[in-house]
C-alpha cells in the first residue's frame, strides 16, 4: 500500500462500487441459461436488461453511461434539499469513467484521494437475485457467471489493494457451498450476501439453517469476511401486503416502503444469524454489514438483551456479545456513529464512503468530518485499521 491522505495514513474505504461491465452477466453465462438469466434488448429504442425474461428495473440506467457525479445526492441525505423530485438533485450526468471500470484507472484515483486499500461491491448486482428466486438453477447460474467476469476484470486482490467481492446467493445450498470454496480458493478475501431469508421455491430458509454450515465454515476458515449490502432484499414482498408495489428501484421508494424495507433486512438477518446460532457454531466468522446504516443496532441490541434475558437457554452464550465480537458496522454518515460506538465499539465501526455512487461522498476522505469527538487512535482505527484488518484475516495486506 502506498497512499497517504491528509490524515497522515492511507485510508482503508470498507463501501467502494464499480458499475458493471455491459457484459458482466453475460460473458460467462452458460448456455443453456441464455434465456433464463440476463439479457439484452432493445425496447422502444432504448437499451433494457431483461432477467428471467422480464424487464429489470432495479437500476433504471443499467449500462451507466452516462452516469451520476460522485456525491451528488449528499445534501439531499442529509436533510438539507427538500422537495419530492430526487432525480432533479443528481444534476448534470458524466460519461463514465475509466476508474469505475478497471483497475488500473482506479488505483490512480484511490492514490489521489488517499485511500490505500478499499472492498469493492456490485451496483447493478446486488439487486438481481430476487428476479431469480423462483429459478434457482438459472440464479445460481447467473451468479456463477458475474464471478468469473469480476475475476476477469477486477480481481479479487488486485494490488493487494482492491479487493472485489464475488456474489453468494443461497437458493441451494450445495450450489452456495461450491460457489463460496471457489471464491476462496480463488484468493477473495471478502464475499457479498444479500440481507434476506432464503427464498427457494423449496421453501423459506434462515441463513442460519446449518445446512448451510459447510458453506459458513470454509468462509470462516479462510478467514473471508462475510458482507451483507443493501439491494433488492426482497422486502417490498411485505410491501406488498400493504397494497404497494413489491418491484424495487433505485431511488423510487414510498414512505412507508422505505419503512419497511430499510432497516429491517439487515436487522432481522443479523438476528438470524445469533438467534439461529451461526456465531455459536463459527465463532471466527467475520460479518460485515455495508449501506444499510446503523440506527438499527441500538434496537437490536436491546431485543437481544430481552430475549436472553427471557429464554437464556435458546442461546449459546450471550447474544449481544456474539454480535459485539462477530460483526462490523458501516454506518451512513448521517448516523450517530458516536452512538454506535459506544454500543459496539470504535474497533467494530467501519468507515464507507459509496464511491462512486451518487447518495455517497464525493471525496471519501470527508467521512472524517462526521467523527468529531473521537480520539485520533479511534479516527485511525474507523478510517484504517479495522477494514484493514479484516481485509488481512485470509492474508497478509502490505501496510
Amino acid at each position: 500500500m502506498a497512499a497517504t491522505s491528509a490524515l497522515g495514513f492511507g485510508m482503508f474505504d470498507a463501501d467502494n462500487h464499480y458499475y458493471e461491465a455491459v457484459d458482466a452477466f453475460t460473458r460467462h453465462r452458460e448456455p443453456a441459461f441464455h434465456k433464463r438469466g440476463a439479457q439484452w434488448a432493445t425496447i422502444d429504442g432504448r437499451q433494457r436488461l431483461l432477467i428471467g425474461g422480464s424487464v429489470c428495473r432495479f437500476i433504471p440506467n443499467p449500462q451507466f453511461d452516462p452516469v451520476a457525479r460522485p456525491g451528488a445526492l449528499d445534501a439531499y441525505f442529509r436533510g438539507k434539499l427538500a422537495g419530492d423530485d430526487i432525480r432533479s438533485a443528481f444534476g448534470d450526468l458524466d460519461p463514465i469513467s475509466p476508474a469505475y471500470r478497471e483497475p488500473t484507472a482506479r488505483l490512480s484515483v484511490m492514490d489521489a484521494q488517499g485511500m490505500d486499500g478499499c472492498f469493492l461491491f456490485p451496483t447493478l448486482g446486488v439487486g438481481i437475485e430476487q428476479a431469480l428466486v423462483h429459478d434457482v438453477d438459472a440464479a445460481h447460474a447467473s451468479f456463477r457467471a458475474f464471478n468469473r467476469w469480476l475475476a476477469d476484470d477486477w480481481g479479487f486482490a488486485h494490488a493487494d489493494r482492491i479487493f472485489a467481492a464475488p456474489y453468494l446467493t443461497l437458493l441451494d445450498p450445495d450450489q452456495a457451498i461450491d460457489e463460496a470454496r471457489w471464491a476462496v480458493v480463488n484468493g477473495a478475501r471478502v464475499v457479498v450476501l444479500r440481507a434476506a431469508p432464503v427464498m427457494a421455491p423449496s421453501g423459506w430458509r434462515s441463513p442460519g439453517d446449518p445446512r448451510y454450515d459447510p458453506m459458513w465454515h470454509a468462509l470462516a476458515e479462510a478467514g473471508v469476511l462475510v458482507a451483507f449490502h443493501s439491494g433488492d432484499s426482497g422486502y417490498g414482498i411485505y410491501a406488498e401486503h400493504w397494497g404497494e408495489p413489491a418491484e424495487m428501484e433505485a431511488f423510487r421508494r414510498t414512505p412507508f416502503r422505505s419503512i419497511v424495507a430499510s432497516e429491517r433486512p439487515i436487522m432481522d438477518l443479523t438476528a438470524a444469524l445469533i438467534c439461529h446460532g451461526v456465531f455459536a457454531r463459527h465463532p471466527s466468522l467475520h460479518v460485515a454489514t455495508i449501506e444499510s446504516g446503523s440506527e438499527w443496532v441500538g434496537p437490536l441490541v436491546k431485543k437481544l438483551a430481552k430475549a436472553y434475558a427471557q429464554t437464556p437457554s435458546s442461546f449459546e452464550g450471550d447474544p449481544v456479545e456474539q454480535l459485539r465480537r462477530n460483526v462490523w458496522v458501516a454506518p451512513y454518515y448521517e448516523d450517530d456513529i458516536a452512538g454506535l460506538a459506544a454500543t459496539i465499539g470504535a474497533d467494530h465501526v467501519l468507515f464507507g464512503s459509496d464511491w462512486p455512487h451518487a447518495e455517497g461522498l464525493a471525496e471519501p476522505s470527508a467521512f472524517v468530518d462526521d467523527l468529531a469527538g473521537f480520539s485520533p487512535d479511534d479516527v485511525r482505527r474507523i478510517m484504517r485499521d479495522n477494514a484493514l484488518g479484516l481485509a488481512s484475516a485470509a492474508g497478509p495486506v502490505a501496510a
